[in-house]
């Protein structure tokens, strides 16, 4: 079943967040090591109006538990959730810049992260979440749906390609290069 994410998610999916985003996990928590990493993000998933926020995210729940997430949101509005993410890197005397590399486009619904526990892979819960995501991109409007997928990850690239995904462009994040896929919803 795939609902709307919630606060109390955070110990399920932060782990598999952290899975999917690897060294990019650092860049947005001023962190070093994968316990502080995770830390940060479990409190800014129960935090609201943020990259992580539980608000952005969407579970697919299996025997009671969450087993897989999208997390997603307005593609426009990443300086505006990235703005608590940047105060506390400040507040925490790390500073990346103005603002994080930029991966999203105004007028796209975008896909940050997708991830499905290891045990529940090859089941379809990412193909699902997928459908799940393009359908509230519709629904919010938006006529593009878009992603990033890392060069060397053919099994993911793969995976968007086959629900009609095509490069657009590159961007690069945490010293790896990555292309930006789109589709329209």
């Amino acid at each position: 079943m795939i609902r709307s994410g919630q606060p109390g998610d955070a110990e399920a999916v932060m782990p598999l967040l952290f899975a999917a985003i690897d060294e990019i996990a650092y860049l947005l928590t001023g962190t070093s090591s994968e316990e502080d990493a995770l830390g940060a993000m479990s409190e800014l998933f129960a935090e609201p109006a943020n990259r992580l926020s539980w608000e952005n995210t969407l579970v697919y729940e299996a025997e009671g538990r969450a087993v897989g997430f999208a997390l997603c949101y307005d593609g426009g509005r990443v300086d505006e959730l990235d703005r608590p993410l940047l105060a506390r890197l400040e507040a925490a005397g790390v500073s990346p810049g103005h603002q994080f590399p930029r991966e999203t486009r105004p007028g796209e619904y975008y896909l940050d992260s997708l991830a499905v526990a290891p045990a529940y892979q090859g089941r379809g819960i990412a193909r699902e979440l997928m459908a799940a995501f393009e359908a509230e991109a519709g629904r919010l409007g938006f006529e593009r749906a878009a992603l990033i997928v890392e060069q060397h990850n053919e099994r993911a690239r793969r995976l968007y390609e086959k629900q009609g995904y095509r490069v657009d462009g590159q961007v690069e994040l945490a010293g790896h290069r990555y292309d930006h896929m789109t589709k329209r919803v």
